[in-house]
């Protein structure tokens, strides 16, 4: 099974930077994505009968929302977290027969921390709400998680502790989801490749010289590790400012 996650900065502006084709191209059993940017009716996407499509909407026009396209119709869909209302899209969970998968867009601390305290406060709620699934089931994570958790994960890890995305806090809440029983699962089969990233900034040839952060991710339950095949980047499409993740899997034994 292939599953692929793509924060694509505006789906609208995505399809005609080639989001479709690259759609096609992967042919995922599951294609999630973050930031789709819009509201329900301004987009109808050409991209098979054979998929089921699955849509949390912001509230706020042009901002945050999640989806989810799988050839695998899940058994129930839940949108956000616990029985919150969820007014910026950011979370949904499919259950399948064998795992849960959360497709997540992570609450970012902003530039000057102002929302720093409800992103930490947000990541707890989300660690308990997966900790609930994976007594269940395992689970399947991936998004735009908004951090690079470790040195390696990003270019220049020196210049930009203490930023957003870069903290001890935000880090550190990564730390305990992981110790939570999650893989973070390129590393798993990557723990020590550089210059690994999913994420760069508009600025002029950032992209170029591969001036990045890795904060787009699939986690899973470790008990799944024994199905686990690959995880990949691939830093070379283009279409948002980050670029898809993805992750095989074998038939899931649990």
């Amino acid at each position: 099974m292939k599953l692929v996650s793509w924060n694509v900065n505006g789906i609208r502006a995505c399809v005609n930077k080639g989001f479709i084709e690259y759609f096609k191209e992967v042919d995922a059993d599951i294609f999630c994505i973050q930031e789709s940017k819009l509201q329900e009716g301004q987009i109808c996407l050409e991209i098979g009968e054979h998929y089921h499509q699955y849509w949390n909407y912001a509230m706020k026009k042009g901002y945050s929302g999640t989806a989810v396209f799988t050839k695998i119709k899940p058994i129930s869909v839940r949108y956000g977290l616990e029985e919150d209302h969820e007014p910026e899209g950011r979370v949904i969970t499919l259950e399948f027969e064998e795992f849960y998968l959360v497709n997540v867009y992570t609450p970012n601390a902003k530039r000057d921390l102002t929302r720093l305290a409800y992103r930490l406060e947000w990541e707890d709620r989300f660690r308990a709400y997966l900790q609930q699934l994976d007594s269940l089931k395992p689970v399947i994570i991936c998004g735009d998680l908004n951090v690079a958790h470790q040195e390696i994960d990003l270019k220049n890890p020196k210049s930009n502790l203490g930023n957003s995305g870069f903290t001890l806090e935000e880090r550190g809440k990564m730390t305990e989801l992981l110790d939570a029983g999650f893989i973070d699962t390129f590393r798993h089969f990557y723990p020590d490749r550089t210059d690994a990233y999913s994420w760069w900034s508009y600025m002029p040839k950032v992209r170029e010289r591969n001036v990045g952060w890795r904060i787009d991710y699939f986690l899973a339950s470790s008990r799944l590790d024994s199905s686990l095949i690959d995880a990949q980047i691939d830093c070379h499409i283009t279409g948002s400012d980050h670029c898809p993740v993805i992750l095989e899997i074998a038939e899931i034994k649990v």
